[in-house]
């Protein structure tokens, strides 16, 4: 497994855990081409030179949106929104009415809740990858609230649909927990509120274990990510697609 820290995370202003999905090594060589796909928290928090930067140098022309309607009541859109750069509202829960599937008495709920994801919405879950695989220039931001759950399911499906090794896919996802106590921080203060004691900061910390669950399970019932994807609507076209748009194999 490489060093997934270096070079790939993101600095703004109003973020603390966006990060480059491109950088990721293929299996068979080469990595997950840069500027493609980028991750992040939600973007109410922008400041005018994030905006400028994302449209600019980063060339942002779509803006993937996971969260509920009522978390886009009452944060917003976002700053991207209002620089008229295309959102795909694409809700991973239910408004109400969410059931969580049958695991083992021993993995852990987060397990179920990844689950949820794809048997409530797995519609949305689909269209956000295809969105990606039929976005042939510039580049996507996919985000949720703190850029950790949803996120995280839906970067772990397109990453390991492009061929990054599974330990990768995990590592990247586990890298969210170093920016909990950043999240944390910007939050309570923005509200006026003391920050939350250590161990309540540890419960919302992603860890390796929940999503290597996750993808076992996927692999048992599914044949894996791709898998599921492709029993869920996603054609050999798109998932091509998504590999060509994708995949660097040319990168060292």
């Amino acid at each position: 497994m490489t060093d997934l820290v270096p070079d790939r995370w993101l600095t703004f202003d109003g973020l603390v855990n966006a990060r480059d999905v491109g950088g990721l090594p293929l299996e068979g060589g080469g990595r997950v081409r840069r500027g493609v796909l980028l991750r992040t928290e939600a973007l109410e928090g922008l400041s005018p030179g994030d905006v400028a930067r994302l449209t600019g140098e980063y060339g942002v022309v779509q803006v993937l949106d996971l969260r509920k309607d009522e978390e886009i009541l009452v944060h917003g859109p976002g700053a991207l929104a209002d620089a008229g750069i295309t959102v795909h509202r694409l809700s991973f829960i239910p408004e109400t009415g969410r059931g969580l599937p049958e695991i083992d008495d021993d993995a852990d709920p987060m397990v179920g809740h990844y689950l949820a994801y794809l048997g409530d919405r797995a519609g949305n879950v689909v269209a956000g990858v295809r969105r990606l695989a039929e976005q042939e220039t510039g580049a996507t931001v996919v985000h949720c609230a703190a850029g950790k759950d949803r996120t995280g399911v839906l970067v772990a499906l397109v990453c390991s649909a492009v061929g990054v090794p599974r330990a990768d896919v995990v590592a990247d996802y586990a890298l969210s927990a170093t920016r909990i106590e950043a999240l944390f921080r910007r939050w309570t203060a923005g509200r006026g509120e003391p920050m939350p004691p250590s161990a309540d900061l540890d419960r919302h910390r992603p860890r390796a274990e929940v999503m290597e669950t996750f993808l076992r399970l996927l692999d048992e019932r599914h044949g894996g990510p791709v898998g599921w994807l492709q029993e869920n609507g996603l054609t050999g076209d798109e998932l091509a697609r998504l590999r060509s748009r994708l995949r660097d194999e040319d990168a060292d």
